[in-house]
């Protein structure tokens, strides 16, 4: 977080917004959990966000922070301005945006992780299966709710909805196998004791 701080704290300075939205891999990194984060999930060096009351004045910022930027030489990482309207999202996801308020007056906005999944299922990357595997993998994301707001998502087309979709369902069959391996297990145990 205290990177993500640094960013926006000069995006701040830079842009005269103290609102920031971040969308993305990186999002992950401002929901609250009770369990580390799987490496995989935090892997990215490009921030995605744009400004909260200004989408447009993000882009403003690429030169100074952005890739092949002074503060990315420095610092490793760099912001990625997108657009609000880029990423395919489920309805409702404004709403279930999670904030992190700083002393300073910065406040940061991240997507719920749930729908960042939707939205890489849309774009369907390896990087982004990665990411979503790894999410599943460690309880992070939610197959059910990822299947719940699938159907809550207008996709750009068809393709891109049958793409998305056949993805989830190979990514979900082994947390089935997990699971169905793990009920085999109580139930070989509860055999066991009612023998005795």
């Amino acid at each position: 977080m205290k990177d993500l701080q640094k960013l926006f704290e000069r995006a701040r300075a830079l842009a005269g917004h103290a609102e920031f939205v971040v969308v993305g891999s990186n999002s992950v990194l401002g929901v609250p959990l009770d369990r580390e984060l799987p490496a995989r999930m935090t892997m990215s060096n490009d921030v995605d966000a744009y400004t909260r009351n200004d989408p447009g004045r993000i882009f403003d910022l690429e030169k100074q922070l952005g890739q092949g930027s002074p503060f990315e030489l420095e610092n490793g990482y760099f912001l990625d301005p997108v657009s609000p309207a880029l990423p395919t999202l489920p309805d409702g996801w404004e709403s279930r945006l999670f904030n992190v308020k700083f002393d300073s007056g910065l406040v940061l906005y991240f997507l719920d992780p749930n729908d960042a999944a939707v939205s890489k299922y849309a774009r369907c990357e390896p990087r982004d299966r990665e990411w979503i595997q790894a999410g599943l993998a460690a309880g992070i994301l939610s197959a059910a709710m990822i299947e719940y707001r699938m159907r809550e998502t207008v996709f750009a087309d068809d393709e891109e909805r049958r793409r998305a979709i056949a993805a989830f369902e190979q990514d979900r069959r082994p947390s089935r196998r997990v699971r169905a391996h793990a009920k085999g297990r109580i139930r070989a145990t509860r055999r066991k004791r009612s023998t005795r």
